[in-house]
């Protein structure tokens, strides 16, 4: 991180109006040293999550299998500290073989939906390379909302 002009507490204490009238120096400095931040954090983040896995993981997945099971929580005790582990279970599916199965689903008179959860969409850059008149004929299932915008600010010369 560059020298800090303004601090992290310093720009958590204003309120949105003093932020806006910061100089655009002072605003694209405190940008960039809060992103700095924020990735300092992150990482340390990632190395006290491996530290807690490493220290407490073992003990704690045991404690999960001697309860008979493999995902879910368990709680262990080393000395004053209580340790709440959570091992979620993480379920992916091959779209190949459930695309499978609903068509033998449909095929044998039975309503796909009762068995399988169906999401339809179309791609955005399929849809404008349609034709018009098909492109109408979807116009109805399409809705377009905005997404959250983005500024990104630089001084001139890639000081910021």
């Amino acid at each position: 991180m560059k020298e800090l002009t303004l601090y992290p507490a310093d720009l958590a204490s204003m309120t949105v109006a003093q932020l806006v009238m910061l100089s655009i120096t002072d605003f694209v400095v405190s940008e960039r040293n809060v992103d700095e931040a924020i990735a300092y954090l992150k990482q340390l983040r990632v190395k006290l999550d491996a530290a807690k896995l490493q220290r407490f993981g073992e003990q704690a997945r045991a404690a999960l299998r001697e309860s008979g099971r493999d995902f879910g929580t368990a709680h262990v005790n080393d000395g004053a500290l209580h340790v709440k582990y959570e091992l979620p279970k993480k379920v992916t599916w091959n779209q190949a073989v459930l695309k499978e199965m609903a068509e033998r689903i449909a095929a044998s008179g039975e309503k796909v939906e009762d068995y399988i959860d169906v999401k339809l969409s179309v791609s955005e850059s399929r849809y404008s390379n349609w034709p018009t008149t098909l492109r109408e004929q979807f116009a109805a299932a399409r809705t377009v909302e905005e997404g959250k915008p983005s500024i990104t600010l630089t001084l001139d010369g890639g000081a910021a």
